[in-house]
């Protein structure tokens, strides 16, 4: 089980593991240890991250080693193998592998919808073009492949027979596809989605504006770690839930740190991303609901029969946000 974990490390950003910035962090002990994994270069990644810089994970007694994966099929084998305790990642691909015997939940939605762009090269301006074309996503089963089969079916388009979905791999290779037309359409999130139109490439659909409540994206850990150690889940989830205050209050804070993991100093990508995902759509009380939940499992009905007469509640646990809110924790944050 240990090669899970190095494969991860050894794709992990080399600054991740550096030490939080001392001058913001919280007077802080010697913590428990834990592993987290995020699984896109993407902004609405960050709460883990200026949780870590800002030395939140700290303040709650948590010393937090922050690793990257390529996407959420590596992150959730290194949760299933014990690696990580904890994960930021889509309700869909928690799900997926919770169907299949997999023991974890969500316990916190940061994004419940889909904040994603159907992206297509110059040469195509109407849906209808992507006939025959190819579609690139991250890979199966992930939350951007959720979003290429509702994009597709919204213009009318069969996924696979109409437009050919194929895997190119993390984020940061969609637009490189893009460029060398390996791919003639992607579906993408911030910063990519920058990145593409300063190269020419068009918006064809904002899936967000469909309006559909998804799980999209938050923290999923075992259901093990729930029952025997409720303090440590509710201990990170304090610490995530305060780092989000953060990034929504402290705007310029965010944008290094975002800039830092993203490995980008270009403002208009960072300042699009934080605008997008973390002011318009992030989360600040990140419950997790039947709705969200009942979405994802009806795409995976398309795919898995398991799914389609599954109980949505069966698959988070949202107690550890609703005493935050009940407390008064969440609004003091805002104060």
């Amino acid at each position: 089980m240990k090669a899970v974990l190095y494969g991860c490390l050894l794709l992990a950003l080399s600054l991740v593991g550096s030490q939080p910035n001392r001058s913001d962090a919280a007077e802080s002990t010697a913590g428990r240890k834990v592993r987290m994994a995020f699984t896109s270069l993407s902004s609405v990644m960050c709460p883990p991250w200026i949780a870590r810089e800002a030395g939140i994970f700290n303040k709650y007694g948590l010393d937090v080693e922050v690793i990257a994966t390529p996407t959420g099929v590596e992150g959730m084998n290194a949760l299933i193998a014990g690696e990580v305790q904890f994960l930021q990642i889509s309700g869909g691909t928690t799900a997926s592998a919770a169907l299949g015997g997999a023991d974890v939940m969500v316990v916190g939605t940061t994004l419940d919808t889909l904040v994603q762009n159907l992206m297509a090269r110059p040469e195509i301006d109407k849906p209808e073009q992507l006939k025959g074309k190819t579609l690139g996503i991250t890979r199966f089963g992930t939350s951007i492949d959720v979003g290429a089969h509702l994009a597709l079916r919204h213009f009318g388009l069969v996924p696979e027979k109409d437009v050919a979905i194929v895997q190119v791999g993390g984020m940061e290779s969609m637009v490189a596809a893009l460029q060398a037309n390996r791919i003639q359409a992607g579906i993408l999130s911030y910063p990519a989605i920058t990145q593409a139109l300063k190269l020419g490439h068009r918006v064809l659909l904002d899936v967000a504006s469909l309006g559909i409540p998804y799980a999209f994206t938050g923290m999923t850990t075992r259901g093990r770690l729930i029952h025997d150690d409720a303090d440590l889940v509710r201990r990170y989830m304090m610490a995530q839930v305060e780092a989000i205050a953060r990034a929504k209050r402290d705007k310029v804070y965010a944008l290094k740190v975002m800039g830092k993991y993203l490995r980008t100093a270009n403002p208009t990508a960072l300042a699009e991303g934080y605008e997008i995902d973390i002011q318009k759509y992030m989360l600040k009380v990140p419950l997790t609901t039947t709705e969200a939940m009942k979405s994802v499992l009806e795409d995976l009905g398309s795919r898995n029969p398991k799914a389609k007469d599954a109980d949505p509640k069966r698959f988070f646990d949202d107690s550890f946000v609703r005493q935050m809110q009940s407390s008064g924790f969440i609004d003091a944050l805002y104060k």
